[in-house]
């Protein structure tokens, strides 16, 4: 599709992918054009509409170049990374190379080129193991996984970048992030999947034979992990309004993107029951290393500071969205 050039264009990098392609519908409904970059190693091309792909790496100079040279961008979102704590563990040097190299190449491009506004999609995973909860953006910063730390790394690298290069950036940390377009357009599609409310609503759909919970004695109302699951809708609308904000000089944005109410493992399980109507057969595994029992954000930055408001907070509307998209795939 051609790019209209009387829209900002907004490159998103990774823009195919589960949280991308719901920021493009949302820089459509506001007014922008969305323009892709994507090697579509883990995003799907059939879910953009109506918007340029361009296909490669996001760390091959000669590619950006290509792209800044003939397109005038505004403005960069970055969800180009790569996701899996456990593949991180045991493949490091794939995580470094992706998520901080790669990344390296693309900030010394859009230098090249003069365009300084970036929003990074980074993660509560920068925390590590929580000292308190619900989590602000105070507590220490001591990731425990190489993905975490790659998180961390490039967060660094953009303070460096703002000081020294005038780089105007927002890295937003994301808790679990969930859900899907309500309009059943998007939704989450990872292969294999590891996140845990398509993993219940596949053993729903029978696609899965159960689900399994990790541990059931941590000290939690119920014995399993809380987590806080933000609707993917809802962290576009933070990514709107940091772009917004950045628009207007601001930079160093730095926050949690949570709903601050944690849900445990059973009450998602105990959800997707109310949502599908369906059994849903659970195995009860032992503790993974590593998992806190509970993970909540502090969020009021986001709210005080950018007026963000989530909108989808419930947990039924949250599995549900992901139920009706699965439901239309």
């Amino acid at each position: 599709m051609p790019i209209n050039s009387h829209l900002p264009a907004v490159l998103v990098v990774g823009g195919a992918g589960y949280i991308g392609s719901h920021m493009v519908l949302s820089l459509q409904q506001a007014g922008y054009q969305p323009i892709v970059l994507d090697n579509l190693s883990k995003g799907h091309a059939d879910v953009l509409q109506e918007v340029t792909l361009l296909q490669g790496e996001m760390g091959d100079k000669a590619f950006l170049r290509s792209i800044f040279s003939n397109t005038s961008i505004a403005a960069v979102m970055h969800f180009g990374a790569l996701i899996e704590v456990g593949e991180s563990i045991r493949l490091p040097a794939k995580y470094y190379q992706n998520n901080v190299a790669a990344t390296l190449n693309l900030l010394d491009v859009m230098l090249e080129f003069n365009v300084k506004q970036l929003v990074f999609s980074s993660s509560a995973a920068v925390y590590g193991e929580p000292h308190y909860t619900p989590i602000d953006e105070k507590h220490a910063l001591l990731p425990i996984n190489p993905y975490g730390r790659s998180k961390q790394m490039v967060e660094a690298i953009l303070q460096d970048y703002a000081k020294s290069d005038g780089l105007q950036f927002a890295a937003l940390r994301y808790f679990n992030a969930a859900g899907a377009d309500s309009s059943g357009r998007v939704g989450e599609r990872h292969e294999p999947e590891s996140h845990l409310i398509p993993l219940v609503l596949q053993a729903a759909a029978g696609l899965r034979a159960a689900i399994t919970i990790y541990g059931g004695d941590y000290p939690t109302p119920d014995g399993t992990c809380v987590r806080d699951y933000v609707h993917v809708t809802d962290l576009c609308a933070a990514h709107l309004l940091c772009l917004q904000a950045l628009q207007t000089g601001k930079t160093n944005l730095i926050y949690n993107l949570g709903n601050g109410q944690g849900y445990s493992v059973q009450q998602v399980i105990d959800a997707a029951k109310r949502v599908t109507g369906k059994h849903i057969p659970v195995i009860q595994g032992p503790r993974r290393e590593g998992d806190p029992a509970i993970l909540v954000a502090d969020a009021t930055r986001a709210k005080q500071e950018l007026n963000w408001q989530p909108v989808y907070s419930e947990l039924d509307t949250i599995v549900r969205h992901a139920w009706q998209f699965m439901q239309q795939r």
